[in-house]
């Protein structure tokens, strides 16, 4: 088998993906700079129940306080095993007392990692084990690696975005203002390059795109095709100078900064019956 993966219960993370022996993967807190400092401890977390980065790292829900720091509690929990086989690692999280203390709801969170062929498929499932409806976003934060002092790098997508919108962060909130991102990003209505620079005014975040596949382009050769059909939002990230790129396909983003911090109220969150289940997934080829 020419693609083969390696997962961990910490967070139900991907820490490796090797297609024909090449490491795709960013491998954390193995990767330092010139003075020895980690770039990102992470490799692909799960980001679960928020996206991004609550107003005041607090939030309310049926009229009482929590506190959630950025992109939720799923990717620092140990997740229980499924099934673990050479073409299907599957995790789950399910609720207990110290989810309950950041968010008040009962959950069972999976996660699943199809292989078929030179495709991954990143499979997510939420169920609703409440009495009571319950609110949740959810998204993607798997970061390839790329080497910017050697090669050229792009991502372009399948098609035309004449009506894309850009997002701006302050202080890690959306903002109204766009005085960093805009049109001038998307080289030909299809690509944006990566630079040093590309992220110095933290992530780009896009919606109302046309395509829902893009390509990752090294020396303008295909890397990989990452396909995020059914998600609202994407977002590309990285730091200053680091040797990777995050793909990041959302559902829902950080809370704006106007928001009245109300969960319910929480702009393009995910309402799941009592009882009812919700999938959704992306998938990468790597070429």
């Amino acid at each position: 088998m020419n693609l083969e993966i390696i997962t961990t219960p910490s967070g139900a993370e991907l820490t490796s993906i090797k297609y024909n022996s090449k490491e795709f993967l960013h491998q954390g807190d193995k990767v330092l700079d010139k003075e020895g400092k980690v770039y990102w401890k992470r490799h692909a977390p799960i980001l679960f129940p928020i996206v991004g980065s609550l107003k005041n790292n607090t939030t309310i829900i049926n009229g009482k306080k929590y506190e959630m720091s950025q992109h939720g509690f799923a990717r620092d929990m140990k997740f229980d095993i499924v099934n673990i086989s050479e073409r299907e690692h599957t995790y789950v999280l399910k609720y207990n007392e110290e989810t309950l203390k950041m968010y008040p709801f009962k959950f069972e969170l999976y996660i699943s990692y199809l292989i078929d062929n030179n495709k991954l498929t990143i499979k997510y499932k939420v169920k609703n084990l409440d009495k009571k409806e319950m609110f949740f976003g959810i998204g993607g934060h798997p970061a390839f690696i790329i080497d910017l002092k050697n090669n050229k790098y792009r991502v372009e997508f399948e098609n035309l975005e004449e009506n894309i919108r850009f997002y701006q962060l302050d202080a890690g909130l959306v903002s109204y203002k766009n005085n960093y991102v805009n049109e001038s990003l998307l080289s030909n209505k299809k690509c944006i390059e990566i630079r040093k620079d590309t992220f110095s005014h933290d992530a780009i975040i896009m919606s109302g795109l046309n395509s829902k596949k893009l390509r990752l382009i090294e020396n303008n050769k295909d890397k990989l095709e990452f396909d995020f059909s059914g998600f609202k939002y994407l977002a590309l990230w990285s730091k200053r100078n680091a040797p990777f790129v995050c793909i990041e396909p959302w559902l829902t983003t950080a809370d704006y900064t106007d928001s009245n911090q109300v969960f319910e109220a929480k702009k393009d969150n995910i309402r799941l019956e009592v009882g009812e289940e919700f999938e959704c997934d992306y998938s990468i080829t790597f070429k």
